[in-house]
């Protein structure tokens, strides 16, 4: 989001700020009072949003009291006023991840997370879910758009293209082009050299670790299957390359 503006495609502009935030404020309530806590989701393709939460912690109780619950991310403002930042609330329903799913899930949770590596199997810690319902995208000062859940959501069948053939796209990539992900990582996005691997995709864009160090590569457009990813990780190699 340029400018502090509110996009022709708020969905996209509202996935791409909650997918690129590497933490969130996490609101919960307890009886009639409000509670804020610092959380790090991750984001499935479909935008299901994964948290890893401590039974110990006040919001993780609070959740299974009452699974209603928002998260806000927030980019950087436009200038010295903080009202400029771009942000996003996401409402939701919160549960845990059954545990036959958790063995899927926690690594894509991990992938964004790689840190968390030293205590995600701690045994009060569990992986949590929460099913967008709708959001609220603030642009900027005075600049704010409400999206129902299908105006917030990526194309289902962009994300089901995707699914089928992701382990083959970071196959490909990672093998085939460590070269341009490094130009990515370093000259696009800023990042300081290393053997950056390309961990996860989805319609608006991919995922880039070197070690604890995590990239998000946001596509110029939502893509809808490999070819779109192609074209999108050709041009911001092209991108890369012109800053040398």
């Amino acid at each position: 989001m340029m400018g502090g503006r509110v996009t022709e495609q708020p969905g996209f502009e509202a996935r791409k700020l909650l997918r690129a935030a590497a933490s969130a404020t996490l609101a919960t309530t307890t009886g009639a009072q409000p509670f804020a806590s610092l959380v790090t989701p991750a984001y499935l393709p479909d935008l299901t949003t994964l948290l890893l939460l401590s039974d110990l912690s006040e919001h993780t109780r609070h959740l299974k009291a009452e699974p209603r619950c928002a998260l806000m991310a927030q980019g950087a403002p436009d200038g010295a006023n903080p009202q400029t930042a771009p942000r996003v609330t996401l409402t939701g329903l919160a549960e845990p991840v059954p545990a036959a799913e958790v063995a899927v899930l926690k690594p894509r949770w991990l992938a964004r997370h790689p840190y968390a590596a030293l205590y995600a199997d701690f045994g009060d810690f569990h992986l949590w879910r929460i099913t967008p319902a709708a959001a609220l995208l603030v642009g900027g000062f005075a600049r704010a758009t409400r999206l129902r859940q299908e105006a917030l959501l990526p194309d289902a069948a962009a994300v089901a293209a995707l699914a089928a053939t992701e382990a083959g796209i970071l196959g490909h990539v990672n093998e085939d082009h460590a070269d341009a992900l490094a130009a990515i990582a370093t000259l696009l996005l800023g990042q300081p050299a290393g053997d950056w691997r390309m961990v996860a995709v989805d319609p608006d864009g991919c995922d880039l670790t070197s070690g604890d160090r995590v990239a998000r590569l946001p596509w110029p457009t939502p893509v809808a299957d490999a070819n779109g990813v192609r074209m999108a990780l050709v041009q911001a190699a092209r991108d890369a390359r012109t800053r040398k």
